[in-house]
């Protein structure tokens, strides 16, 4: 039996256009329709989560909401055979924290094809420190492989190598082999980088060219680009013949400027896109057991910071002002808190 209300962190705008968080109580019949519903043990806070917390109109389309596009927990009710009472499961992504209620609070309800069984390898609080960030970094190598893009072709650069998808993109791609190039403006993070596996760890300059020419000297194999604009472009415009670049974000901007079809058709480079909030579940699953076994990783707890709701406005602060290292993991019940901040 569900409660009559849970506690949860509330976005709302007032009449005057102002936005602002608070933790309160909300009615459990509130929660948008579904066929699973989740206790949360754990959330986090992704940069589109701080987007929507602050109230921005490409991200939070609806007030009142409760942010958080990630959840692991436990099913508390399911009215689909595929999902039982107790069961283990991650849910990240589609429409969650955003159109619809999300995870920054005790009980989320989702449709069943939103849900992905927890991999036997794998506990909750490891699955919430990868969250979307570890999913998105798993699709992003997956499609270096698929490109043919392996260790002996030579260097992957790694932009935004700092955040959570820099960190773990570092980390599996050197678990994999690969001679791996950090790229971070943050000096505070290079032991990180370091530890994760980083072969180099260079400044934003190193992928930071002006010139304008169409083309550059041939230095990478493969690229995870998060940050977008002119980073991406020099990237693409320095690929060496046949390379990929996998790309998931636009941090420093939405435009490639200085970009002509000679890199694509002169040295017959791939730029392909990774789409984690919408990605097929079989796609889903299939990475999940990736990271709960081939690909998993020892460095999880340095990675992670965990903190609790009433944390939360700093940390946001924080991530909109580029001053997290890694991933903020939110222990949202008693469980996850006694485990993580105790």
């Amino acid at each position: 039996m569900l409660p009559e209300t849970f506690r949860c962190y509330l976005v709302d705008k007032d009449a005057e256009g102002r936005v602002t968080g608070r933790i309160t109580e909300v009615p459990t019949a509130n929660l948008p329709p579904g066929d699973v519903v989740v206790r949360v043990d754990y959330s986090s806070l992704n940069y589109k989560d701080a987007l929507g917390a602050t109230g921005n109109p490409g991200v939070n389309k609806t007030f009142p909401n409760i942010p958080g596009v990630d959840v692991a927990g436990r099913v508390v009710e399911s009215g689909v055979y595929e999902f039982c009472e107790g069961d283990e499961v991650i849910v990240t992504g589609f429409d969650m924290g955003t159109n619809r209620w999300g995870a920054w609070g005790d009980y989320i309800r989702v449709p069943q094809d939103w849900v992905v069984p927890m991999p036997a390898d794998l506990s909750i609080r490891e699955s919430m420190i990868l969250g979307t960030a570890g999913l998105t970094a798993g699709f992003l190598v997956q499609a270096l492989l698929d490109h043919d893009v392996t260790p002996e072709k030579g260097q992957v650069v790694v932009t935004g190598a700092s955040g959570g998808v820099g960190c773990f993109s570092v980390a599996i791609l050197a678990k994999l082999g690969y001679e791996v190039v950090a790229v971070t403006g943050k000096e505070s993070a290079h032991p990180l980088l370091e530890s994760l596996g980083a072969a180099e760890i260079a400044r934003r300059e190193a992928v930071s060219d002006s010139s304008g020419k169409p083309l550059l000297k041939g230095r990478w194999a493969g690229a995870v680009d998060t940050v977008g604009s002119a980073p991406l472009s020099t990237i693409l415009r320095a690929m060496k013949h046949g390379g990929c670049a996998a790309i998931c974000g636009n941090a420093a901007g939405f435009d490639i400027p200085d970009m002509t079809v000679f890199p694509f058709i002169l040295r017959g480079i791939t730029l392909t896109g990774i789409d984690a909030a919408w990605c097929p579940i079989p796609l889903r699953h299939q990475t999940w057991e990736k990271l709960a076994g081939e690909w998993k990783l020892d460095c999880l707890d340095r990675v992670a910071q965990f903190v609790t709701l009433e944390q939360l406005p700093g940390k946001i602060a924080e991530i909109l002002d580029s001053k997290i290292t890694g991933r903020v993991v939110v222990a949202i019940s008693d469980e996850a808190k006694s485990e993580s901040l105790l």
